[in-house]
């Protein structure tokens, strides 16, 4: 005989849970007037591709201000791709795609850094 696993429905409910919480705060107006209320989520897709821990002191940082380096070359990175779509003449490409190298190889280096920095600990 098999036993439900309890875990299986775990997400579910915790999910109810939260939506739950969720619509009470906002019932009781307690969602309002809070900093940034109206604009924009920003962006974090980055932090899809890490792990929990790392994505909540990503957010930590940002919030304070301070972001490590890959996330500064990264945001670099993006607006030279950017530059390139843009470009008209080859010239410009060429400058662009030079830069995308360089920026591409610090940001490479920078993940590697922290990454070995982390298995470290």
């Amino acid at each position: 005989m098999a036993i439900p696993c309890e875990g299986a429905r775990m997400p579910h409910s915790f999910d109810r849970l939260t939506e739950r919480q969720i619509q009470k705060a906002l019932a009781e107006g307690q969602l309002q007037h809070l900093e940034g209320e109206g604009q924009p989520l920003s962006d974090r897709s980055g932090e899809a591709f890490s792990d929990m821990a790392t994505a909540v002191a990503v957010r930590i940082m940002a919030e304070a201000g301070t972001l490590p380096e890959e996330f500064k070359i990264k945001k670099l990175l993006d607006a030279a791709k950017e530059t390139y779509r843009t470009a008209s003449g080859d010239e410009e490409k060429h400058v662009a795609m030079a830069l995308i190298a360089d920026l591409q190889q610090r940001y490479n280096i920078a993940v590697e850094a922290r990454r070995r920095f982390l298995a470290d600990r």
